[in-house]
């Protein structure tokens, strides 16, 4: 039975600023990481579950753990590890956070294929994971395994989450990157992304191509300006944009990964958990989908930190709109 929406890769402490008088005087420490941000938000979106990596033997890991059941994600499928914790501290240069990692050889980079369950296989409706799984340590090749031995079998769903600092072979990460965009089913991208994968592209025409390496189901966002979805559908493509919230914003950290959490949680209510369901699913209903998850990403922004709303705290932006 498949009955968990699984996310799988990076899970770290993020060190936020706090500042005074324009300069940085201290960082508070924050559960985060793109896949776990996902998690989090599909938990209190209602949602069942799971999340599969390793967790580092410090007291960062621990605290790690505590987060993970405190948020009501299945913990079964996340290991221990020997290693330490993957620490990124942020910056914001211009309005837009910039992260610097420390991470070299991280618990969540040791994440191998044998780590993967049998029951991952059989009881996941969804599999979400990011580009930064596909960077460091083996964690790739378990990522890569999880997202074929799904295929066909739940939504397969990928943020791409460029992090340039972080790729150190471009040729081997781009070679990762495309296997993992064809055994997606859903790919959710940024003009950022685009624009260090191919600089100069029009994004969505870079969106629209993607189309033709494997995913049914291509998400644009665009911040503020909402998102901008492309499918084949009756042999044509179809596009559909759907505007954005206007909100006051304290921090962007973790809006693309609340987006996504709001994205795959109305997919789920739609029954749209599988690569024929998300290609059938008609327009009215995809946008609404999309909808949802534009107001997840809105209501983030407006906190500090990655910090994913409740089901309740969506409903009610959707209403006041």
């Amino acid at each position: 039975m498949r009955d968990v929406l699984v996310c799988l890769g990076e899970i770290l402490i993020d060190f936020l600023p706090i500042e005074a008088g324009g300069e940085v005087t201290g960082f508070s420490l924050h559960p985060g990481g793109g896949p776990f941000n996902v998690a989090v938000g599909l938990a209190r979106l209602g949602q069942p579950t799971a999340f599969v990596s390793k967790l580092g033997a410090d007291f960062f890991g621990r605290r790690l753990r505590r987060a993970v059941r405190a948020e009501g994600i299945d913990d079964r499928w996340l290991g221990d590890s020997t290693a330490p914790t993957t620490l990124a501290f942020v910056a914001h240069e211009d309005g837009e956070p910039v992260f610097t990692f420390y991470g070299d050889g991280a618990a969540d980079t040791r994440l191998t294929t044998e780590d993967l369950p049998p029951a991952l296989f059989e009881r996941a409706a969804a599999l979400h994971f990011g580009g930064i799984s596909l960077l460091r340590g083996t964690t790739p090749a378990a990522a890569l395994a999880a997202a074929s031995g799904l295929r066909g079998q739940a939504l397969v769903s990928l943020d791409i989450n460029v992090r340039p600092l972080l790729i150190r072979d471009v040729g081997a990460y781009r070679a990762t990157l495309e296997r993992a965009i064809a055994s997606c089913d859903l790919l959710k991208l940024s003009a950022a992304d685009i624009a260090w994968l191919a600089p100069g592209t029009d994004p969505a025409a870079y969106a629209a191509a993607q189309l033709v390496a494997g995913p049914t189901l291509v998400a644009l966002t665009r911040g503020g300006a909402g998102v901008t979805a492309l499918r084949q559908r009756d042999g044509q493509l179809e596009t559909l944009d759907v505007p954005g919230f206007p909100v006051s914003v304290v921090d962007s950290v973790g809006a693309g990964d609340s987006f996504s959490a709001g994205l795959l949680a109305a997919l789920a209510e739609r029954g749209a958990l599988s690569r024929a369901a998300l290609a059938a699913l008609p327009a009215e209903a995809l946008c609404a989908a999309l909808h949802f998850g534009a107001a997840a990403a809105a209501i983030t922004c407006t906190r500090s930190g990655a910090n994913p709303p409740g089901r309740a705290d969506v409903d009610a932006l959707l209403a006041s709109r």
